[in-house]
């Protein structure tokens, strides 16, 4: 860039402040690259002295950084000209005025700054020019700190914790070694994770397992491997580059993270085989099931690439869930040891790796008891155990059956997981949020379930099952013929579906959910969103620079340095992916239009975007199954085979998209080039794909009686029960029966509304009282997604973050500062780690074998209503509720 070849300009400044030896990382190597926008101004300029020495301290706080930041900032700081500090505030102003992960002091602070128009008007009076800075260079000082911290890291504490802001070209990522250990736990993750998928209770093994044994591997790779290799392409390609680098750990871990998830397709293919489900024979082809599996993984990828430049360059996509895994890496990599000080005048000098082995041996140790040894601390409803059959009170504080109202209902982090939002990992606005609306939506299952709406009082008050008239689980067999097809005659002599209450507030607030989501992005992110597409449109014209928001984050600056993956390579994957998905449907007698796989992309272009960023910024995933079986249950109404292809295109193209977009972050984050990570991609899930088909096959083929009550090692299929039963509900009975016209619960429709009206209503607020803090911390979507908790889960799943969220984002971090940098995040890592590992052990050496642990403190849990659940009403032998027979066509 010409700017930065000019002797002497800002931005040599900048470079020279950047390639500060960062304390935090002390193994770090390079610099980061200047901000290319900062330029001289022909303004007059000043330097303003400043010599309080509490200025740096009070904008440290303001943004929560620690001293080693501020020493890396500084120098930046003395040398900014007042219109360059202009120009950062007002892009920051623009980017964060919605943004509650971005302090609002600060922006108070900003808003100040850019409202004093006169202080960037030059004056004719030198003395009056000089007395103008005079009287606000508290403000200006101020604010050329805060542009130099914004600009030289990142503007979030969570990011500065665990990421560096230094990057070294140089390290090796995409290594012999790391390919090879990289594809060994892709296999193992897909063959293990298939093989158990259909066993009750199933085993997950996740990317976590696989980033903790990579290290050891790479290690010894490091040790005992010797230098020998060979040239191509100019490249020297050996076994052993040297120390095995935090850059080639991460790519093993993407590799593992895009390969150990099962392909939702899958369940069509169970549904389809197996004689009791629809008996279609040529579901065994197994160029039938990879060319359905690679296209909605594939077109998932396409999207992602496609729209990265939305939700990853941005800094204001931070992926909380991106840090945990960087913070394991940063353990492992980060030999630096920096006291901190935390409460009660303690100071802390363990270092990263050891706090991460200390925590995750007392994890691993703690989990055998609510794991295995009593599962009564995991499921603490001690307030049901006083009386388990008294149906009120069970009805309220129960957690297998009830609201799970109870202030101690669970010592089993693993309970604290149940939706990847780890209170440690996600901040905190997004937790309070969730359970303000997990607690408002509550008093609506009371209402409803108390006062017999929908005569949900003769069924559980919060069951995600399905039932009948008599209260019995519904038979879809009753209300189909023998290919699966809807029997409207039959159907009349049956019954309608009914839901229970719980499940009946689920899908009003799934409704309100996605209308939440696309009002939401379309007043909070519309410049971001315009701009991105601004950029998208240029980056295909040769002689157009893309335009670019993203030149703020130090993290997107730093990446330029490498050649990103063309744009067209994307749109190949999107273009390759829809053929095969073509073929798939096409090319066999699945009874479906292909027209569907262009249904499942026009779903996932218009919410991926918004469901991104919502998940980018609270650690909240959207997800559109339900949007997807309403609206393909309405086109083909009648048709369950037909319906489940529109859910899996629909539902697991967004889904993939913003999973593999978390990926691309991490590699983002820790600067692997994005070729490599392209490829690992793309490479990882051809992999893992292909032998999850293959366990597939083997096990359709050989296991005896598998699906079915009496199949060997358990292998009952619960999961692909559930799919079967929501595809013949949703796609035979169809939706319209449901919620169309004089539907059973038309009614709840209203959440479409209502996700609007909530979303308008706070923007209003925040716009006409930018001041209230209380206001900026309010996530509509959170709070809708709060109201789909229900279902089988609970209060009792929901609550207990609070507290500890709070401990660790508001007390923690506002007051010890660089104890919760050092350990926050470390500190969720282990834990989840050494609850994987505790649970591969149990799963593999006591409930593989069936040993059981009977005592009390297993059997309580499930006692009285606990056990099996209690409802308002009773029905006498021979009747039913709801409309008569012959009544409900």
């Amino acid at each position: 860039m010409a700017d930065e070849e000019k002797k002497g300009s800002p931005t040599e400044t900048v470079e020279a402040a950047t390639t500060h030896s960062h304390t935090s990382h002390p193994s770090s190597r390079g610099t980061s690259e200047p901000p290319p926008f900062i330029e001289s101004h022909l303004q007059p300029q000043y330097v303003v002295e400043n010599d309080e020495q509490e200025l740096p301290q009070r904008a440290g706080q303001d943004l929560h950084v620690t001293e080693d930041d501020l020493l890396e900032a500084q120098e930046l700081a003395d040398r900014l000209t007042l219109a360059e500090v202009r120009d950062i505030m007002i892009r920051v102003h623009r980017i964060h005025e919605f943004d509650p992960n971005f302090p609002i002091v600060v922006l108070h602070k900003i808003k100040a700054f850019l409202d004093h128009e006169y202080l960037f008007v030059p004056l004719d009076d030198i003395d009056d020019e000089k007395n103008k800075f005079t009287a606000h260079e508290d403000l200006i000082a101020e604010m050329k700190l805060e542009a130099a911290l914004i600009t030289t890291n990142s503007p979030y504490a969570e990011v500065r914790a665990v990421v560096d802001n230094h990057d070294d070209v140089n390290a090796p990522s995409s290594t012999i070694r790391s390919w090879a250990i990289g594809l060994m736990f892709s296999l193992a993750l897909a063959f293990v994770n298939q093989l158990f998928d259909i066993r009750q209770p199933t085993i997950r093994v996740m990317a976590n397992v696989a980033q903790l044994l990579a290290y050891p591997m790479g290690k010894a790779c490091e040790n005992w491997l010797p230098d020998k290799g060979f040239t191509l392409f100019g490249v020297r390609h050996t076994l052993n580059p040297g120390p095995f680098h935090r850059k080639e750990h991460m790519l093993i871990t993407i590799m593992a993270n895009v390969a150990y998830n099962t392909p939702y397709t899958n369940y069509i293919i169970w549904v389809q085989y197996l004689p009791q489900y629809f008996d279609q024979p040529y579901a065994a082809h197994a160029a039938y099931q990879i060319l359905i599996a690679l296209s909605t993984n594939f077109i998932g990828y396409g999207m992602a690439g496609i729209c990265r430049r939305f939700i990853v360059y941005p800094s204001y996509c931070v992926w909380p869930a991106s840090l945990v895994t960087i913070a394991l890496n940063s353990a492992f990599h980060t030999g630096e040891n920096t006291p901190v000080k935390g409460p009660l005048g303690t100071t802390w000098r363990i270092s990263r790796i050891k706090f991460f082995y200390a925590m995750f041996g007392a994890m691993f140790v703690w989990f055998w008891f609510p794991g295995y040894i009593a599962t009564a601390l995991s499921k603490f409803s001690w307030l049901s155990w006083i009386a388990p059959n008294n149906m009120v009170l069970n009805s309220i504080v129960g957690f297998n059956n009830g609201l799970g109202i109870n202030p101690f209902p669970t010592w089993d982090w693993n309970t604290l997981l149940w939706d990847s939002s780890d209170p440690l990992m996600v901040p905190f606005f997004s937790t309070i949020n969730r359970f303000l609306g997990a607690f408002a939506s509550m008093w609506v299952v009371l209402a409803i379930w108390y006062r017999n709406v929908y005569n949900t009082g003769y069924l559980p008050i919060n069951t995600n099952r399905v039932y009948d008239h008599f209260g019995h689980l519904y038979n879809v067999t009753l209300a189909t013929n023998d290919k699966g097809l809807f029997d409207a005659e039959k159907y009349e002599q049956y019954s309608p579906p009914f839901l229970g209450a719980g499940n009946v507030v689920i899908y009003m607030f799934f409704f309100g959910v996605y209308t939440s989501t696309l009002t939401y992005a379309a007043l909070y992110h519309r410049r971001e969103m315009v701009t991105g597409f601004k950029g998208l449109v240029n980056s295909f014209r040769r002689n157009k620079v893309a335009t670019d928001e993203s030149e703020l984050d130090v993290h997107h600056r730093l990446m330029k340095k490498y050649p990103e993956v063309p744009e067209w390579w994307y749109f190949v994957c999107l273009v390759v992916a829809i053929g095969l998905g073509i073929a798939g449907i096409k090319g066999w007698d699945t009874n479906t239009s292909p027209g569907v796989v262009f249904y499942g992309l026009a779903l996932c272009i218009i919410f991926v975007i918004p469901v991104g960023i919502i998940k980018a910024m609270t650690g909240i995933e959207v997800t559109l199954n339900v949007l997807a079986e309403f609206i393909g249950g309405s086109f083909v109404e009648g048709n369950a085979l037909a319906m489940n292809y529109f859910k899996s295109f629909g539902y697991v193209t967004c889904a993939h998209a913003v999973w593999f977009s978390n990926d691309l972050k991490l590699a983002h984050y820790v600067k692997i080039p994005p070729r490599h990570t392209f490829t690992a991609q793309m490479v990882a899930t051809f992999v893992g794909t292909l032998v999850c088909v293959g366990v597939l096959n083997f096990q359709m083929r050989h296991i005896d009686g598998v699906c079915t009550p009496d199949a060997q090692f358990r292998l009952t299929c619960p999961g692909v029960n559930t799919f079967f039963t929501a595809s013949v509900l949703w796609g035979t009975v169809g939706p319209t029966k449901i919620w169309g016209h004089n539907g059973q619960y038309t009614e709840t429709l209203v959440g479409f509304p209502l996700g609007v009206i909530i979303v308008v209503f706070f923007y209003i607020l925040h716009k006409k009282f930018p001041k209230l803090a209380w206001a900026r911390q309010i996530h509509p979507v959170a709070i809708m997604y709060g109201g789909i908790v229900w279902a089988p889960y609970n209060m009792s799943y929901v609550w207990p973050s609070v507290p500890i969220a709070y401990l660790s984002w508001i007390y923690l971090k506002s007051r010890f500062l660089g104890l919760w940098s050092k350990y926050n995040f470390v500190l969720s890592a282990a834990w989840s780690c050494g609850i994987a590992i505790a649970g591969i052990i149990i799963f593999f050496t006591l409930q593989w074998t069936e040993t059981e642990f009977v005592w009390w403190g297993n059997e309580i849990p499930y006692e009285g209503c606990e056990g099996k659940a209690c409802t308002l009403k009773t029905l006498e032998p021979g009747e039913y509720f709801g409309p008569r027979i012959g009544n409900f066509h």
